[in-house]
């Protein structure tokens, strides 16, 4: 997306309220207009159709920022974050595959506003792996209550989300540490944050879980049934039952249970198949 573009959008980084303000007074296009707009700019590079485009959707990027609130990072960097993604999200957008815009762009959105955060709050230094970021937006959600891990719940975690016992052990040392100042000290860069707000966040918010709900989302647009049909039948029952289901979503263990091996297999035939399907929607893009 191109310079003028960003210099003419409203700047999240001033007064807040005016921003939000200013966001829900641009128009909303109806599916007709966001069409024309969006063949406009992939046909003739109309930077200002895509414009356009990016302004009608700002205010979905404010709703999206404020599920990371709980990360006591600025609300305002939060949205300047998501609106980086918005743009990405119109610059790929193909009107002709019958997806509205929005639905498209909350993966592009979230996921900007994910790395934000594992760039900049300082208790995500330890989480160097991808296993280890899984492990950092999840612990809180899967302990019961705020008691220390039991032995046999660091060997459950630390087994479901594929990291050692003293990854776990030490993450919630973390969390639970009285040692953490609850506001950033003088020696510390200006990307530091406190903890204090997300140690009170509600977990429904955690990026881990707005990202597996963009995920399910970006799933069910245009090219499910070929992507799945991609799929040996194993794979494909695992994907439907982990992410396709109406109901609760069927655990790790259970399909373990079903298919006769560990966890930890399911675990892979499952990223195995969601990258298949990933690549399967990024070639007919």
């Amino acid at each position: 997306m191109s310079k003028s573009l960003m210099l003419a959008m409203p700047s999240a980084t001033g007064s807040l309220e005016s921003y939000v303000h200013t966001v829900n007074s641009f128009p909303l296009l109806t599916q007709e207009e966001e069409i024309e707009l969006a063949t406009r700019f992939r046909r003739d590079n109309d930077l200002d159709a895509a414009r356009d485009l990016v302004l009608s959707h700002l205010r979905v990027v404010v709703s999206v920022a404020r599920g990371y609130a709980g990360y006591g990072l600025p609300q305002g960097d939060l949205i300047q974050e998501g609106n980086i993604g918005l743009m990405k999200a119109v610059k790929r957008y193909d009107p002709t595959r019958g997806v509205r815009l929005v639905s498209f762009a909350l993966h592009w959105i979230k996921a900007e506003i994910h790395e934000y955060v594992l760039r900049n709050w300082r208790m995500v230094k330890i989480a160097t792996t991808k296993a280890q970021r899984k492990l950092f937006f999840n612990l809180r959600s899967m302990k019961q209550g705020l008691e220390t891990l039991k032995p046999q719940q660091v060997d459950a975690i630390a087994q479901e989300l594929n990291v050692s016992r003293d990854d776990v052990i030490e993450m919630e040392a973390r969390f639970n540490g009285h040692d953490i100042p609850l506001d950033p000290t003088a020696d510390e860069d200006d990307h530091s944050y406190a903890p204090i707000a997300y140690l009170t966040a509600d977990s429904s918010d955690e990026p881990s879980r707005l990202l597996e709900r963009s995920e399910l989302e970006h799933l069910q647009t245009e090219g499910l049934a070929q992507a799945l049909a991609s799929l040996d039948e194993r794979s494909r029952r695992i994907v439907e039952a982990r992410w396709l289901c109406e109901g609760d979503a069927a655990t790790l263990h259970d399909l373990a249970a079903e298919f006769g091996v560990s966890a930890e297999r399911i675990r892979q035939i499952e990223q195995k198949a969601l990258g298949k399907m990933k690549a399967a929607f990024a070639a007919s893009a």
